[in-house]
């Protein structure tokens, strides 16, 4: 898929006491070491979890509350149409409240899976995919160092990379509340934090398979 706008973004969109407000609920729920495709619902063994923190080392809370969504939900309706996506999409996957601290990182990735999800007691989700990415930054990019979000261009495995040609780095979303958007297919990490804690919040956007 070709595409003009691999991210679409909204500078200071969230307002500072909502971010805090999300900070503060997020921080008062149980977190897990967070995980990633097919490892999500087993106890995993100890090379498993080596293996993991490898490629993914943060910690998340699963929120699921209308006052969040009214508050970043249209933005994804704005931005699937000011890129030029116009992707067919009707949920909205639980909010993941995502707490970097020293070290953490997430490796390179992308959010969608070669097929949709199984899941026939979800009819929200059952059969679809995700489509749509939203990361939103609850944190000011001053009360933290490194965590950068980058982007990987191309529609493959990145390993190959040329650095220098193919990765971009969000800049743009570094002031508190700022939003990114982008195609769940669209490959990107986020590099260790060095110093601080980056709190984020990312929601997944689903609709029926691409045709």
């Amino acid at each position: 898929m070709n595409l003009s706008n691999y991210y679409w973004y909204f500078t200071s969109a969230i307002p500072p006491k909502i971010c805090d407000d999300i900070i503060k609920y997020g921080l008062s729920k149980e977190e897990r070491m967070a995980r990633t495709g097919g490892l999500e619902d087993r106890k995993l063994s100890k090379d498993e979890i080596r293996n993991l923190k490898h490629k993914r080392s943060s910690d998340v809370v699963w929120l699921n509350d209308p006052w969040i969504y009214k508050e970043i939900q249209p933005y994804v309706n704005i931005a699937n149409k000011n890129a030029g996506w116009n992707f067919q999409w009707d949920h909205s996957e639980a909010c993941q409240f995502t707490k970097y601290k020293l070290n953490q990182h997430y490796d390179w990735h992308c959010d969608s899976w070669n097929r949709p999800y199984n899941k026939p007691n979800k009819p929200s989700e059952h059969g679809k995919i995700r489509k749509i990415s939203m990361t939103c930054q609850l944190t000011d990019g001053s009360e933290y160092k490194g965590g950068e979000l980058e982007f990987d261009y191309r529609d493959y495995d990145p390993y190959m990379r040329d650095t220098s040609k193919h990765v971009v780095q969000v800049k743009q979303i570094l002031p508190k509340g700022s939003i990114v958007l982008f195609p769940s297919f669209v490959w990107h990490r986020v590099k260790p934090v060095t110093s601080g804690t980056r709190y984020s919040l990312v929601v997944w956007n689903l609709g029926y398979p691409f045709q």
